[in-house]
């Protein structure tokens, strides 16, 4: 079994790694190949993964031998003959993402790396190149699965599906995350043997803007008794996020992503003051961690592992930072919460063992086989949306590959938001695919001017004129 990890010099590459070195799913990886566009990153993880590769074998917790670690920069060498590719990749990296937040902020508006204008920023630079990834795919390993992390997510998943079909999934650990935490509160395990049977689940949405409607156990619905619960909605990090009063109101339990649609002045407010975004904070961060593990650095002279944890650490409790007072740390259960790592593995597992997993994943709104079409006769999960269109459901995952399941009906405030997103970031698909610059301008113009968190005619040509300039990537490709 060939594992391959595009973004391979990422700095969240080691959890990938360990958890598939260790088994954490019963699921035996025989070579893990890492591949990434920078030589001096892609060592620096590859040093990592071999210390942590030697601390897990001395500790006994490795499931047979250690998986066959292999690093390069050439993304064919990296992808032939792969069963499973994994793409995280960040194209332009966390300084082009100080930019996308910049530019934002600088006209009044969120900066936030996958929503707003900063997402459909990214999303630019991201898709020419994400569709060269499943080109590439597509003719030297056509037979494997492409699980995607790349952001933003939703729209990425939807390109690549142009050129690979259902055999592209998109991840994200946040819904399954917020679907634990509620279950765990009724005394149930989602992910028990019995739970396919025993409980049901209502999520519905795009990659960072869904919803939990619904958590039934034994056919009755658990969600009511929660919602009405204070010292329940306490211990979910959503729920404390955008207010109990309006979660009581809506009926649902939001994605975290949605406290930048519900509260986007206060966030804007809150990076201001904080004087530096989440891009920079990392830039610096993590590119102290690089050199010193590069150079070898008496910071760095207990192994660039433990440089590593400690900044992954450091990482997770600050995450969402401006979703919270400033004098407000983030709670352990929930920095431990993050595990896109296992949401990868649990995917790769379920297909290659035929073991039957329930997850929610990034899919076609009318993939083929899909067991919604005995829901409703477009056979599409949500039959107001196109075919095409990627959403974020509950999915069973087997042997035969992956099933979205049906929801409940879409009420309109939902329906309208996900229309609005999605159609905002497909004018975006359109600037980064048509080839002509100036119908790019004009559809990158509509893309920024028409989503939900710009509105703004005015607002977007400006934005599309700063990022030309700021950008070279999108420059190039809008003709600057």
């Amino acid at each position: 079994m060939k594992l391959t990890i595009l973004g391979g010099g990422g700095f969240r590459v080691p959890l990938v790694y360990e958890a598939a070195a260790t088994g954490a799913t019963g699921l035996t990886i025989d070579e893990i190949v890492l591949q990434d566009v920078d030589p001096s990153r892609l060592r620096t993880i590859e040093r990592v993964v071999e210390e942590l590769g030697a601390e897990l074998r001395a500790q006994g917790r490795t499931v047979g031998p250690l998986p066959r670690l292999i690093a390069t920069t050439d993304l064919r060498e990296a992808v032939a003959g792969a069963d499973f590719v994994f793409s995280a990749v960040r194209v332009g990296g966390a300084e082009g993402r100080t930019v996308d937040e910049r530019v934002a902020l600088d006209l009044g508006l969120l900066g936030q790396e996958t929503v707003g204008a900063g997402g459909l920023a990214y999303a630019l630079r991201t898709l020419p190149v994400a569709l060269e990834i499943a080109r590439t795919i597509a003719g030297v390993a056509p037979r494997a699965w492409t699980i995607t992390f790349t952001n933003p997510a939703g729209i990425v998943t939807e390109a690549m599906r142009s050129v690979l079909g259902d055999r592209v999934v998109g991840i994200c650990d946040t819904p399954i995350g917020l679907v634990r935490r509620v279950s765990r509160l009724i005394g149930e395990d989602v992910d028990a043997p019995d739970a396919l049977d025993r409980i049901g689940i209502d999520y519905v949405g795009l990659n960072h803007l869904g919803w939990l409607r619904g958590l039934s156990v034994d056919g009755e619905d658990r969600l009511p008794g929660i919602l009405a619960d204070d010292a329940a909605l306490e211990q979910i990090e959503e729920a404390r996020l955008v207010g109990f009063d309006w979660v009581r109101a809506m009926r649902a339990l939001p994605n975290e992503y949605l406290y930048y649609y519900l509260f986007t002045q206060q966030a804007r407010e809150r990076i201001l003051e904080a004087g530096t975004t989440r891009g920079e904070f990392l830039v610096e961060q993590q590119g102290r961690f690089y050199r010193q593990a590069a150079e070898k650095s008496e910071a760095c002279c207990d192994g660039p592992l433990a440089a590593w944890r400690a900044t992954l650490h450091e990482r997770e409790a600050t995450y969402m930072a401006e979703s919270r007072e400033a004098d407000e740390e983030r709670r352990p259960e929930d920095v431990a919460g993050g595990g896109y790592q296992e949401v990868a593995l649990r995917l790769m597992t379920a297909i290659a063992s035929g073991r039957t997993e329930r997850m929610i994943l990034d899919v076609g709104n009318a993939p083929a086989g899909s067991s919604t079409a005995a829901a409703d006769p477009s056979g599409r999960i949500v039959p107001q949306l196109p075919d095409d269109l990627v959403l974020e459901v509950p999915c069973l995952v087997d042997g035969d590959g992956v099933h979205p399941q049906a929801v409940g009906p879409v009420p309109l405030e939902q329906l309208g938001l996900m229309a609005q997103q999605r159609g905002a970031e497909r004018c975006i698909l359109e600037a980064a695919t048509v080839g002509d610059p100036v119908r790019a301008r004009r559809a990158a113009w509509e893309g920024f001017s028409t989503h939900p968190l710009v509105r703004s005619v005015d607002l977007g040509g400006k934005l599309v004129d700063a990022y030309a300039r700021r950008q070279p990537a999108v420059g190039r490709l809008l003709g600057y």
